[in-house]
């Protein structure tokens, strides 16, 4: 049993771009496809595919790399809140990762979300992770 899977999530991309892997994949959850979606979208991961032929589902992401320096997209993933510290912010505190160089992602009653949109939205919520 896996008491903070989100961790578990943040720990095999991390591990599979150390050993420079091409895909990695993860057991799959809700919360987890949403963190997938942002990191696509923000263009730190090449794509990803949801399996859902067993019961849980896997999710499989094709990591992404310089191909000149062949030096992974991320570089960090920080986990920030955990089940047993909780960190939530308010829509007029949200973080800055690398003075906006960096992305934080952010769980909100809106969904899963960067900071820069919970600035448009206007909304605050459990502070997820770091990822630059």
């Amino acid at each position: 049993m896996n008491t903070d899977p989100i961790a578990d999530y943040l720990t095999r991309v991390r591990n599979a771009m150390k050993a420079n892997h091409r895909v990695v994949e993860i057991p799959a959850s809700n919360i987890k496809k949403e963190i997938t979606k942002v990191l696509y979208h923000k263009g730190y991961i090449q794509s990803y595919r949801f399996d859902d032929s067993s019961v849980q589902g896997i999710i499989k992401i094709a990591l992404k790399y310089n191909p000149t320096t062949k030096a992974p997209a991320i570089t960090k993933l920080q986990r920030v809140s955990t089940p047993g510290l909780r960190q939530y912010v308010a829509a007029d505190n949200l973080p800055r990762v690398l003075s906006g160089l960096g992305v934080a992602i952010i769980s909100t009653s809106k969904g899963v979300m960067t900071e820069k949109e919970c600035k448009t939205e206007n909304v605050g919520g459990e502070v997820l992770c770091y990822v630059y």
